[in-house]
């Protein structure tokens, strides 16, 4: 079988991988956590017996009793989406039970004694990967009572809901691991993530990466201004995609009823139980008041400039990292935007799943730039500080974490990291690789190799293709596109 050159390509790019040399700065007291580089080795073997599963990754267990998990997507009779399933007690989530076993001086089996348990609410996640056979889920952690149960999970700051993605359509597995990572040493905050293996009701579901969510709790990373009801001020996290299910969540901002964006707008943190009326109009206020700033004729201006609203070196880090993975969901879906009290707008990343040529239809090439076309970066791009910005800041990482030879290395090791991983992954998820899931037919890899093989190629010609065209960026901000929007 195919599949089983995996674990001796892993193996021989163990030999091939230097693991000390890396751009990323280990004796920072505050710096990122590189999974792949500061956790449990494959190597370092383990003294069982074999009969049971043995990974040096974490294990996630979970049990639902045998009941489905809810948020399967329902279809009717011409196979247009009408909704997701629920529960039998016509809930969108299931109590259920999680365990993780998670050993940092020994191997994990399903047998072991938890490191952490809790109850929780769980439902498949996701929009266009609902329809994939493997699923992502969402879990928030309970209490006995109900209340969230924010806890430290697999070494990340405690919070109460976590993202566990299946990467599914991404063959290489590791794309989301790779870019998240990445963002988190040059962006104020990006979800943390670390791989683990799951089973669901004693069936083995292949490698996942538990995420965290892009939302504000009492001890987790993202601590924004909790709601003050009476002053009706909180911080907030607002999302571009497909709006909520909830109608108090959907807000109208001026880009919305101005038709400047197609996209919904919801509202992520505060969460639904401390959402009032009154602070989900006030939010709207504030996100509409920050774009007629930016759309107005004084958007460049010393003293209404859109500098004074958002955190300039925040947008300038997404469009680069959008930019040069190509992924173009951004700006467009799956797009989020939070602030604290008295703070300025910041981006956050999210969503690579497609990002390096892996989206289903070719719109991907690495001749190309998108995101001035997009939500904020529409007028964002029309000024030439912003723009020059954009190409002093990109040379600079090109000299750092988005240099071919650090990029590349980081894809060796996160592979050596995986080992025996895949292959197991792929026992279950292999008949992924002959289904034309991208188009045309010949875009799709046939094999684990042949995924990662594609990636590398893409970020190299990426990367050689913006290193002598990004300045065409330029041209959006020249007097002769801009003038109509000038006093």
């Amino acid at each position: 079988m195919k599949y089983k050159m995996i674990g001796l390509l892993a193996a021989a790019v163990v030999a091939l991988t230097a693991f000390a040399a890396s751009a990323i700065k280990t004796d920072d007291p505050t710096r990122r956590i590189h999974q792949h580089l500061e956790a449990r080795q494959k190597t370092a073997g383990c003294s069982c017996d074999g009969k049971s599963l043995c990974t040096h990754l974490p294990l996630v267990l979970i049990d639902t009793g045998d009941r489905k998990i809810p948020g399967e997507v329902i279809v009717d009779e011409n196979q247009e989406e009408i909704g997701f399933t629920m529960t039998e007690d016509g809930e969108t989530m299931l109590a259920a039970q999680v365990h993780i076993v998670d050993h940092s001086d020994a191997n994990n089996h399903p047998d072991d004694a938890p490191t952490l348990s809790s109850s929780m609410l769980i439902r498949i996640r996701g929009n266009s990967s609902r329809y994939f056979e493997k699923k992502s889920y969402l879990l928030r952690l309970t209490e006995a009572d109900g209340s969230y149960n924010e806890q430290e999970v697999l070494g990340m700051e405690p919070h109460y809901e976590w993202a566990l993605h299946g990467p599914y359509m991404d063959k290489s597995l590791i794309r989301n691991y790779m870019w998240y990572n990445i963002a988190g040493e040059i962006m104020d905050w990006a979800p943390n993530v670390r791989f683990c293996e799951v089973i669901v009701n004693g069936e083995y579901q292949g490698l996942y990466l538990m995420t965290e969510t892009i939302t504000s709790g009492k001890e987790s990373r993202l601590k924004l201004t909790e709601p003050m009801q009476d002053a009706n001020k909180t911080g907030f996290v607002v999302r571009l995609d497909r709006g909520s299910s909830n109608p108090l969540k959907n807000i109208n901002t001026f880009t919305q009823y101005a038709y400047r964006n197609l996209q919904k707008m919801d509202i992520k943190y505060p969460r639904a139980g401390d959402l009032t009326p009154e602070l989900a109009r006030a939010i709207s206020q504030e996100v509409s008041d920050f774009e007629k700033t930016l759309y107005s004729y004084d958007y460049d201006t010393d003293d209404y400039g859109y500098w004074h609203s958002i955190d300039t070196d925040s947008f300038v880090d997404f469009f680069i990292l959008n930019e040069f993975t190509a992924n173009y969901d951004a700006g467009w879906l799956s797009t989020y935007l939070y602030k604290d009290v008295g703070g300025k707008y910041k981006m956050v990343i999210w969503d690579f799943n497609s990002a390096c040529e892996n989206y289903r239809h070719l719109t991907s090439s690495p001749q190309h730039i998108e995101l001035q076309y997009n939500i904020w970066y529409y007028m964002l791009t029309k000024d030439e500080y912003f723009n020059k910005k954009i190409l002093r800041r990109y040379k600079e990482l090109r000299e750092d974490v988005l240099s071919d030879e650090f990029l590349i290395r980081y894809i060796d090791e996160t592979v050596a990291y995986l080992g025996d991983v895949i292959e197991r992954n792929f026992a279950v998820w292999g008949d992924s690789f002959d289904k034309d899931m991208l188009e045309p037919s010949e875009r799709n890899p046939r094999s684990y190799q042949e995924a990662v093989d594609q990636m590398k190629r893409f970020i190299q010609e990426r990367g050689d293709w913006l290193d002598n065209h990004l300045e065409i960026i330029l041209q959006y901000s020249h007097e002769s596109k801009i003038k109509k929007f000038n006093h």
